[in-house]
């Protein structure tokens, strides 16, 4: 099947006019070019630095929310999903005071937004990858939104952020989207797709001609998925980091947070490393990081 593809455009000190319009039509946005090849550099050192600190101290959830692991290429360990990862790394954490970032605020129209560093999952590093043993190599049909159900509250306006440190051409799989599905109904939002379980494409998606360095957004709202890349090994490699911009009332997650439903629900748990050799707690991790 075909994958339709759409315009892109530059966000250089603050969204405009012209990407408000279009972004509240369609639900989502990409821009070129956000960041540049050596601070894409930057933060990936920065995300395997994180990685080593946490499987070398055997972490297994960071605030209630549980790791993905998995196997590289190679067969070294890895980590798949990481959450909270600007809690470990000082420039992952000076990334988000971009004020480019904080202009997105203004794609939520009248609601108060905010980067929610510390709430949800925080800053979530994906790690995609097709090798023999790896456990993330795509992601079902699913909205952002029924975490607030289960969290127990009202589904509220959100941002999910994509940075991509990776190239990843529409023809090697990775993010897809229905347009429009931001404005559906509470029953489309909940029963459209069969969350996660779905992977088929859907002749009306739109995917993504992505370049490492490359920003897209999209409402929480909006039916999304990962497709998984053709190409094994190294080829398939795509890794993005998720910027969550929320509204409501503010909810911090901490050390002693228990672990969502709904990451039950995603499959999301993945299995205990045999390799770690050392132990540390959490608070302690986050206090020698900085």
């Amino acid at each position: 099947m075909k994958t339709n593809r759409q315009p892109v455009f530059r966000l250089d000190k603050t969204v405009t006019n012209e990407h408000l319009a279009w972004f509240h039509q369609h639900g989502f946005i990409q821009f070129k070019n956000f960041i540049d090849q050596d601070t894409v550099h930057l933060l990936l050192n920065a995300v395997n630095q994180v990685q080593d600190l946490l499987l070398r101290n055997d972490i297994q959830k960071i605030n209630g929310t549980p790791l993905k692991f998995g196997t590289d290429v190679d067969g070294s360990p890895l980590i798949q999903r990481i959450a909270f990862a600007s809690q470990y790394s000082n420039v992952l954490r000076e990334f988000l005071r971009d004020e480019r970032l904080q202009s997105l605020l203004q794609l939520l129209g009248p609601y108060d937004g905010r980067i929610g560093e510390n709430e949800k999952d925080g800053l979530v590093v994906n790690h995609y990858v097709n090798s023999a043993n790896s456990q993330f190599r795509q992601l079902g049909w699913h909205t952002d939104s029924p975490r607030d159900l289960f969290l127990g509250s009202r589904i509220m306006p959100m941002l999910n952020v994509g940075l991509h440190l990776d190239d990843c051409p529409t023809e090697n799989g990775g993010l897809r989207v229905l347009p429009g599905t931001h404005k559906q109904s509470l029953f489309r939002l909940l029963f459209r797709k069969k969350y996660f379980i779905d992977h088929h494409p859907d002749k009306k998606e739109v995917g993504f001609n992505i370049e490492a360095g490359d920003l897209t957004i999209h409402d929480g709202r909006l039916w999304h998925r990962v497709q998984q890349s053709p190409n094994i090994g190294e080829e398939s490699r795509r890794r993005v980091m998720y910027i969550p911009i929320i509204t409501g009332a503010y909810q911090p997650k901490h050390t002693g947070s228990p672990t969502p439903f709904y990451h039950k629900l995603a499959h999301l748990y993945g299995g205990k490393p045999q390799w770690a050799t050392a132990k540390a707690t959490q608070k302690e991790l986050i206090k020698s990081s900085h």
